[in-house]
C-alpha cells in the first residue's frame, strides 16, 4: 500500500526560502574564495539572490504556457 503525502504550502515555502539562502551563501563563499574580498562577495550574493528569484519567476511563467506533462482537458 502506498501513501500519498501532500506537503503544506508553508512547508514548501520554508523549504524554498531555506534552499535559496543556502544557494546564496554558497555563492558568497565561492565569490569570496575567487575575489578575496568579503564586501565584493556579499554584493555578488545579493545580486545573485534577487536575480535568481526573478529568473525563477520568469521560468515559471514560461512553463505555464507549455503543455508538456499537463493533463489534457476533456470535452
Amino acid at each position: 500500500m502506498s501513501v500519498i503525502v501532500i506537503e503544506s504550502r508553508i512547508r514548501s515555502l520554508v523549504k524554498g526560502v531555506s534552499y535559496r539562502i543556502l544557494g546564496t551563501l554558497t555563492t558568497i563563499g565561492v565569490a569570496w574564495l575567487i575575489v578575496g574580498d568579503i564586501s565584493a562577495a556579499l554584493q555578488i550574493g545579493v545580486i545573485e539572490l534577487f536575480g535568481k528569484i526573478a529568473i525563477f519567476y520568469l521560468h515559471e511563467r514560461v512553463w505555464a504556457h507549455i503543455p508538456l506533462g499537463m493533463p489534457k482537458e476533456s470535452t
